[in-house]
């Protein structure tokens, strides 16, 4: 049994460690992206060039990769410990490993876990009408298939859900005195 808790936790950290790392690659496309809006925008409409251009899809691209960076790296940020947490408490000297792991296994288990399950269910009717409809953006020259920034949402908070659990499993072990190598 605690070898499968272990395998399962070594597993979904390898997971959100690959999504994590790949995602972040998204992070340089953004930046390539905006500098070229910028670049187009306004640097060729100084009248060297006679022409604006700025265009709905491109500024809709920034925000979906936006999006995606959030969405399917939380997950990763999580496994790192980064997310956002009240830390007057919880980097007292007053909490030690074991009291962390409490906090961690009980915030897990009472919040994050649940909050996951409940965003996941309640977005698939979101996405699955996106795509019936084959939603496009109400801009002029946005993007179509918004489906499939929509399936985002279920994806990255099915992601987070998996590291809520690798978490858990992380905390109770340590607490009933076994290891897990990271």
């Amino acid at each position: 049994m605690i070898t499968g808790a272990k395998i399962l936790i070594r597993t979904i950290d390898a997971l959100n460690e690959w999504v994590g790392k790949s995602v972040s690659w998204l992070v340089l496309a953004m930046v390539l992206l905006i500098f070229y809006d910028i670049a187009m925008r306004y640097l060729l409409s100084t009248g060297i060039f006679n022409f604006s251009h700025s265009s709905g899809a491109l500024q809709e691209l920034q925000w979906h990769f936006f999006a995606l960076i959030f969405l399917l790296g939380g997950a990763y940020t999580l496994k790192h410990d980064e997310h956002v947490r009240v830390d007057i408490l919880y980097q007292s000297r007053w909490m030690n490993p074991s009291r962390r792991a409490w906090v961690n296994l009980i915030g897990s288990t009472l919040f994050l876990i649940p909050f996951c399950l409940i965003v996941i269910i309640s977005s698939y009717p979101f996405v699955y009408d996106a795509y019936l409809h084959q939603e496009i953006s109400s801009d002029a020259g946005g993007l179509s298939h918004r489906y499939l920034l929509k399936a985002a949402i279920p994806l990255g908070f099915t992601l987070l859900l998996l590291q809520g659990i690798s978490q858990s499993l992380t905390n109770l072990l340590f607490l009933l005195g076994h290891h897990v190598e990271k």
